[in-house]
């Protein structure tokens, strides 16, 4: 399923193309190995408190949502190989690619959207 990703605050879109892993692999495997996350895609990934880049090849943008999908904190341009800290508060996080957020001046605080589109 694949979903249409809104700042409700700020009345922007940050992704069209957006997926969730909600399982065990789906999480474990997250962006590890993509070469290239196109702008407006992006990854849930639920549940999640921290992040890794480990094996990852690109920054990106990490947005820490809390169950009412309002943002907790931004992670921008998170480089590979370093590891967030841990949000005790946050129930999963948006990757983005690298710049989103600040292109769309997404910050903590902002209420998102997850509407899924037809295939």
């Amino acid at each position: 399923m694949r979903y249409r990703v809104m700042n409700l605050t700020r009345n922007t879109l940050l992704a069209d193309q957006a997926s969730r892993a909600d399982t065990f692999m789906e999480r474990f495997k997250g962006l590890m190995g993509v070469e290239d996350l196109a702008l407006g895609h992006g990854l849930q990934i639920a549940p999640c408190t921290s992040i890794h880049t480990f094996f990852m090849k690109i920054p990106i943008d990490a947005l820490f949502l809390d169950a009412s999908l309002q943002i907790v904190d931004v992670c921008h341009a998170m480089a590979p190989w370093r590891v967030s800290r841990v949000y005790f508060e946050a129930k999963s996080v948006l990757e983005l690619p690298a710049g989103t957020a600040a292109a769309s001046k997404t910050v903590a605080g902002d209420r998102l959207s997850f509407e899924p589109v037809s295939p």
